[in-house]
């Protein structure tokens, strides 16, 4: 009585019945898992035909062996518990012995099986979902009360932080940004001369490509291609360091010495880029008329001069300082972002890293956002 004969490579069982109505399982060969070890689904047949009463085992002809022989006698032997079979280890190796003993001793986490335990009802999910949107928006808007705080006590001068620390914030956001707003905004000049060149050279109204790229770049794609640009590399920025300053305690420290991290930390980052933002929108706008005028020049054959009085004409101050009050908007959402996340971060590396790609998702989200309000507001007011 036992397993048929399977691969001379592979391990096996043989069970042998003895006169007491018990069964002896004798063990041999390599149990490994790439070889095919046997499981105990073909073991389970065998109990349930023979119906011992007790159960032994032989292992003098056990070879290599793994996880695969350890699962095999765990599940055996819950399989004798449940039917109240007596089972003898003392034919098996001590440290296979030990170690079944361990695993029958430390019971099963709840929930590790896969899809063990009932699905919660979808009631009791929309209720922790709501819970825990409410409990975002209560942290968002206590961050924004603190941050309020901070900007009244700038304003009466009562706000603690080190002007060295602005001033390099200030390097930041703005003399280091500016080799890759001007390549951007030098692109996005170029492909709306190009969008519009498409359409107007079919009626002979080439000239007014450079209405077109004007009004667009100090009106929205100013603003708005600067604001993504800080907010995936300053926004981002800001989460990381303040990620990293909470993860190594640095946070509490400053308020452990009865220094609010709010005026410390986020009122410089908070001011630099809200002053920051549109001296590069501006900057921006000029780049990206420059990119207008090298395709109406280069490709269109218009004048450079005519290309620069039409621009002049159509470009209206209303225009430009719209396209500056949106990016000075922008420029303190994207630090209100970055500073939120690295404030929200947790105290695991990895939590800096997330905390830098939510700085960047809202951020530009917010802007998004933003640059849909303004759009309605100015088309109520007429502007």
């Amino acid at each position: 009585m036992g397993q048929p004969q399977t691969k001379s490579q592979q391990g096996r069982f043989d069970a042998r019945k003895t006169p007491d109505g018990g069964v002896i399982v004798e063990l041999s060969g390599p149990w490994l898992l790439e070889q095919g070890a046997p499981t105990f689904a073909s073991f389970e047949g065998l109990l349930r035909r023979e119906k011992p009463t007790r159960v032994s085992y032989e292992a003098s002809q056990l070879g290599q062996w793994d996880s695969s022989v350890i699962s095999f006698l765990v599940q055996a032997s819950q399989a004798f518990e449940g039917r109240k079979i007596a089972e003898d280890r003392s034919g098996l190796p001590d440290g296979l012995r030990r170690l079944v003993e361990l695993a029958l001793a430390v019971p099963e986490r709840s929930g590790a099986a896969r899809g063990e335990g009932p699905r919660e009802p979808i009631l009791a999910r929309i209720g922790v979902g709501a819970r825990s949107a409410a409990e975002s928006i209560s942290e968002a808007l206590g961050f924004l009360g603190r941050c309020a705080i901070a900007f009244a006590k700038l304003f009466t001068g009562k706000a603690r932080y080190r002007t060295e620390d602005l001033m390099i914030v200030i390097q930041q956001c703005g003399a280091d940004a500016v080799g890759i707003v001007t390549l951007i905004s030098f692109l996005v000049g170029t492909i709306l001369a190009f969008m519009g060149a498409v359409q107007l050279s079919q009626f002979g109204a080439s000239i007014y490509v450079a209405d077109l790229v004007g009004i667009g770049m100090a009106r929205e794609m100013g603003a708005m291609m600067t604001a993504i640009i800080m907010s995936g590399r300053t926004g981002a920025a800001f989460a990381a360091q303040l990620g990293s300053m909470k993860v190594t305690q640095e946070i509490d420290a400053l308020t452990t010495m009865g220094i609010s991290p709010f005026e410390f930390l986020v009122l410089p980052r908070m001011i630099a880029l809200f002053l920051m933002m549109p001296l590069l929108c501006a900057f921006s706008d000029v780049v990206g008329m420059l990119g207008g005028a090298a395709v109406g020049v280069g490709m269109l054959d218009v004048p450079f001069k005519s290309y620069y009085r039409e621009t002049i004409h159509a470009v209206s101050v209303t225009n430009f300082m719209l396209g500056l009050i949106k990016s000075a908007v922008y420029g303190l959402l994207i630090a209100i972002a970055g500073c939120f996340y690295g404030f929200k971060c947790g105290s695991s590396s990895s939590a800096v890293g997330d905390a830098a790609t939510g700085a960047v998702v809202a951020g530009i989200v917010m802007v998004v956002v933003a640059c849909g309000l303004f759009a309605v507001v100015t088309n109520i007011i007429g502007i």
